[in-house]
């Protein structure tokens, strides 16, 4: 057993509905162009169907990419991933960045360590998490300021601005947000 991907299929759909929908195309539009049939299409954005060559190809064009593209930004028929710690020969404080996920995938989920530009503002599209692994951490989001520490976790939802600063030496941050390609579902009802 290894850490790495094994060699598994490309389910495409969701690239192409993403494509699509970021072209705001229907697909009566995309089949017309393309001359492949809306059915069909409706089983490729669905992963019922795996296109031929040839009809990705034609399924590009009608999006204005190409084939390549699209299987770039396709998502893995399944995949199990470890990204494992760095061995650290000796301490570095510096503060540092790690991304816990590899590729494109639904969720990012990023390790700050040590202190964060508190001066930079964030504001995301899509929902994200905090949790504070070590140490402490300040944030101010929509005009209030929360003290979180070891374990604590700050949930905020897409479009909230917030910045944040480590409050005590060698602070672990670990922030999981839904991925910016996802479009994101609003059901606030207030």
């Amino acid at each position: 057993m290894g850490d790495h991907k094994d060699q598994q299929p490309v389910r495409v759909g969701a690239a192409v509905r993403r494509r699509r929908r970021a072209l705001e195309l229907t697909l009566a539009v995309v089949a017309e162009r393309s001359g492949l049939s809306v059915p069909f299409l409706s089983q490729v954005e669905n992963d019922r169907a795996r296109p031929s060559r040839t009809s990705l190809e034609k399924l590009a064009d009608a999006l204005r990419t190409t084939a390549v593209e699209l299987l770039a930004a396709a998502d893995p028929a399944c995949s199990v991933d470890v990204v494992r710690a760095e061995d650290a020969t000796e301490p570095d404080f510096a503060p540092q960045v790690r991304s816990l996920v590899r590729g494109h995938h639904q969720l990012h989920a990023s390790e700050f360590t040590g202190d964060h530009d508190a001066g930079r503002e964030f504001q995301h599209r899509n929902d994200e998490l905090m949790y504070v692994a070590d140490g402490a951490v300040e944030v101010e989001a929509e005009g209030r300021a929360y003290r979180l520490g070891r374990g604590d976790t700050l949930y905020l939802t897409g479009g909230v601005r917030h910045r944040w600063r480590a409050t005590v030496p060698d602070t672990r941050v670990v922030v999981v947000a839904v991925a910016e390609h996802i479009e994101a579902v609003h059901d606030r009802q207030r």
